[in-house]
């Protein structure tokens, strides 16, 4: 009687699937066209196995919660639908079913125990009720496979008790899907993963980073309503579990400012679902209720759904990315968002309109006369590549070059290639701006106009390599570049010094630091352009000891200077920097090593007392005695 009920139970669940599948695939089919490689739906095993379980093995316990109940609901699934489902009802695949009950009920009683004091992070409502399906159905499929193994004869009473807990949680399973409840994660997962919007960050680029231009027609001008997302992309948004690992990287949400990425991932699923936020259960955006947002497919996002200060409140720093377990893209998603704002509207707050003005007037953020912008490096005698001219090395210095604080390091770095004897020049007035903040506040159009200007620049000079001191501008050229028909070879600085130190072409003559050092990861550096071990090079190279931050390499903590965030300026309860000196001072360092202009500035605009924030060139430079 219970196998007859479990098949029947069975191919009602599956008809459930079904109609749960076709509903969430009619709310992804309202986004936007988008090709997609077939191919990825056979990589998806390695994708679950190798990527995905890669970022969930960061925590221990959760990683094996995840391998109990996934593994062994996949398990009992499959043969439940070959034993049950074909009617085979054979005693060794009940043996084996009895197991992976076993196996599913000791995973989500971990996941039920990890409930019981859960981090802020993790939302509640249907997702602290999940633990509890699962051991249900879990227990119900133990007691089939052992009845069944047994040969045991169950009261009309028993049977149909087992069978009404095997029934909760196949409808947990099936009708979660379409009801968009927790479970449509594992679906839309698993889909995601094999038509995921960035298929290059699973091969040889698996960390790729580079935003996607815009076409610029009527029909491609960033996002202004869910429906402009593409469909693979609000695909992705279903597959979020909710378990807040963005919002507890996020710099913006530690440091109350309007955003927290996990809700607004799920901001989206109730745009693309018609529906509002009041039924959220987890940690609102800071000063902001839970409630008083809603939107549809084809309506505004922007103050409906979501409030404007929220997307401009994102550094673009990608950690939330970066500890995202399902591999969504929460930063494209913004970037996205924002192109549609500024390009559309045209309304960026505080100075951030001034920025991009500047930068169409001036082909600079702070509107310096490029010639000005190499004015610190009148004395060293450093050549100017002009057209047709050659050099080994071209030196970007980028915004940085009109700081006076930064051009200390600048110097600094200039010293010690000359140090090393390499045969380096600059652009001079010829060097503009690449594009970098233009992109992040949202102006592709004026990205793609920079990046071509100074794409036509380099082509008309010979170089081998190009160095910066400037992560972002790093990030541009070598990973953003190429779509825009600009392929170079680009260094960091601190790749290059690390070179240079491991082939003995630079020497140091004295200790770089008489104090103890923290190192700070640039997030455009370390996240972006996946460095974190050349600059440690350094710092060991010239005999400094790091001391490491809790957060560090790439989940390093952000200095809240990407993304034009100083230029947007939307107030918190208190500064990213600040933040991040803080854990600086945990340490008990008394220098931050930086590897970008932006880290210096915000950093150093830290009131005391602090560590002193010195750039790695700085610090070469000293233990060569060239400063």
């Amino acid at each position: 009687m219970l196998a007859h009920l479990v098949s029947t139970i069975f191919w009602l669940a599956v008809l459930g699937l079904v109609w749960g599948m076709a509903r969430r695939a009619v709310i992804w089919k309202t986004g936007r066209s988008s090709p997609f490689d077939g191919r990825g739906l056979l990589q998806i095993p390695k994708r679950y196995f190798v990527d995905l379980h890669d970022v969930v093995a960061r925590e221990p316990f959760v990683a094996r919660a995840h391998v109990g109940v996934a593994g062994g609901a996949i398990l009992a699934l499959a043969l439940v639908a070959l034993n049950y489902g074909l009617g085979l009802y054979w005693p060794v695949l009940d043996g084996i079913l009895l197991l992976a009950g076993l196996m599913m009920l000791a995973g989500a009683t971990a996941m039920a125990s990890r409930r019981r004091n859960a981090p802020a992070r993790l939302s509640k409502g249907p997702w602290s009720r999940l633990p509890y399906s699962l051991m249900l159905f879990a227990v119900a499929v133990a007691l089939v496979g052992a009845v069944a193994l047994t040969g045991t004869a169950l009261a009309p009473w028993l049977a149909g008790l087992i069978s009404l807990a095997f029934a909760a949680g196949a409808a947990e399973l099936a009708f979660g899907i379409g009801l968009g409840g927790p479970m449509k994660h594992a679906v839309a997962g698993l889909l995601h993963l094999g038509l995921h919007p960035r298929p290059e960050r699973f091969g040889d680029k698996r960390f790729a980073t580079a935003l996607k231009p815009l076409t610029l027609t009527p029909e491609d001008m960033g996002v202004g309503k869910p429906s402009d997302f593409a469909w693979n992309k609000l695909l992705s948004f279903d597959a979020c579990v909710q378990c807040g690992k963005c919002e507890a990287a996020c710099p913006a949400f530690a440091a109350g400012q309007p955003l927290n990425p996990k809700k607004l991932i799920q901001d989206l699923v109730v745009g693309m679902s018609a529906k509002s936020d009041a039924n959220y259960a987890g940690s609102p955006y800071p000063g902001q209720k839970v409630g008083e947002h809603a939107g549809a497919p084809h309506l505004p996002i922007v103050n409906g759904l979501i409030n404007s200060d929220t997307l401009w409140s994102c550094t673009t720093c990608r950690a939330c990315v970066q500890e995202c377990p399902m591999l969504i893209e929460h930063v494209d998603a913004i970037v996205d968002m924002r192109r549609h704002i500024t390009l559309v509207t045209g309304v960026v707050p505080n100075k951030g309109m001034e920025a991009l003005a500047q930068l169409r007037d001036t082909d600079t953020v702070g509107g310096f006369p490029l010639t000005a912008r190499h004015h610190w490096a009148a004395d060293l005698n450093l050549p100017v590549l002009n057209e047709g001219d050659a050099t080994d090395w071209l030196v970007l210095v980028g915004e940085g070059g009109f700081d006076m604080r930064y051009q200390r390091s600048l110097r600094a770095f200039i010293k010690t290639l000359q140090k090393a004897e390499l045969k380096i020049a600059i652009l001079g007035a010829a060097e503009t701006d690449c594009g970098d903040l233009a992109r992040r506040l949202g102006d592709e159009a004026g990205f793609q106009r920079l990046s071509k200007q100074l794409i036509a620049t380099l082509k008309t000079r010979k170089f081998a390599h190009i160095v910066t001191p400037d992560p972002h501008i790093f990030h541009s050229l070598k990973n953003e570049y190429p779509a825009m028909g600009g392929s170079f070879d680009v260094w960091h600085h601190t790749q290059l010094l690390a070179d240079l130190l491991a082939k003995k072409t630079l020497q140091p003559t004295r200790a770089g630091s008489l104090e103890s050092v923290t190192y700070h990861d640039p997030c455009y550096l370390g996240r972006y352009g996946r460095e974190v071990d050349a600059p440690r090079a350094v710092l060991k190279g010239i005999g400094i000891k790091v001391v490491e931050m809790e957060r560090n390499r790439e989940r390093g903590r952000c200095c809240g200077g990407g993304g034009g965030a100083p230029f947007t300026d939307i107030p918190g309860t208190t500064r990213i920097p600040d933040i991040r000196i803080a854990d600086a001072k945990s340490t008990g360092a008394g220098v931050v090593a930086v590897a970008c202009p932006n880290c210096t500035a915000m950093l150093e605009g830290v009131v005391g007392p602090r560590p002193e924030v010195l750039d790695i060139a700085e610090l070469m430079a000293h233990a060569l005695e060239v400063a």
